[in-house]
């Protein structure tokens, strides 16, 4: 009966220690997770971006067309886009008299084929009927209202000097956009604008890893910069700055 009993206390302590084993590698392998997520959630993204590049543009159709997944419409918008810039600009035509000419042609193309085809018995011309998807039309102005309210609470900000930081790169900004403004004209710019939309998006998005790790060493230097800048002028500038309105208007 003794032996019984020791032999029945060694196989509980058995299956005691690999119950304790278990647990231990199960400890283990949840802090291996919780550092890996950890590890994954310190990787650093341009401008703070926490979404894909397709979610960032507001995903749908919109995005599949900056973003090239439907290479046929991305490549025809861009081409239109291009054709539309070779008209107006190098070729100096007007848009009103082009418009004017495409649609008389057009019309009476359309107009004698269907009007031949009650003489010579033969079906008419198959005109399909042409709506614009309502959802398109709400994705892209629900983004763009977005991006326009985000900048006008930028510019607030900015305006009740809030942020000294963003207010020099702003003034920066738009000191570069009326330097190419002055050099190129309205219609220029709008065509420069869309061939950026449909090419640096895609080609961030291919070699998102090497430009978000050049883009984090940039910000690295840059901050070291600004930090050497704000103690030498922009402090020094600042404590000139008399604050006695400000606090009473506060108080």
């Amino acid at each position: 009966m003794a032996e019984e009993h020791k032999h029945e206390e060694s196989i509980m302590e058995k299956i005691a220690e690999k119950i304790h084993g278990h647990d231990n590698s199960s400890s283990s392998d949840s802090d291996d997770e919780k550092k890996a997520s950890s590890i994954k959630t310190k990787i650093y993204r341009l401008f703070g971006r926490e979404k894909p590049v397709h979610k960032v543009f507001g995903g749908g159709k919109p995005a599949d067309i900056f973003l090239w997944r439907n290479k046929k419409v991305s490549g025809g918008v861009l081409g239109a886009a291009t054709l539309s810039w070779i008209l107006f600009e190098l070729l100096q035509y007007n848009l009103l008299t082009l418009f004017g000419h495409i649609s008389i042609l057009a019309l009476a193309v359309l107009f004698l084929w269907s009007s031949a085809t009650t003489f010579i018995h033969k079906t008419p011309p198959h005109i399909p009927e042409v709506h614009i998807p309502e959802d398109v039309v709400l994705q892209l102005a629900s983004g763009l209202r977005n991006e326009i309210n985000r900048g006008f609470t930028l510019l607030r900000n900015i305006a009740l000097g809030r942020d000294l930081k963003k207010f020099l790169m702003v003034v920066a900004g738009l000191w570069v956009l009326s330097k190419v403004g002055s050099s190129c004209n309205f219609l220029t710019l709008i065509y420069i604008a869309t061939v950026l939309l449909f090419t640096v998006p895609v080609l961030y998005e291919k070699y998102e890893d090497k430009v978000d790790d050049f883009g984090e060493k940039a910000m690295k230097e840059i901050k070291k910069q600004y930090a050497v800048l704000d103690e030498k002028v922009l402090s020094k500038v600042m404590s000139k700055i008399p604050r006695g309105a400000f606090n009473k208007k506060k108080d």
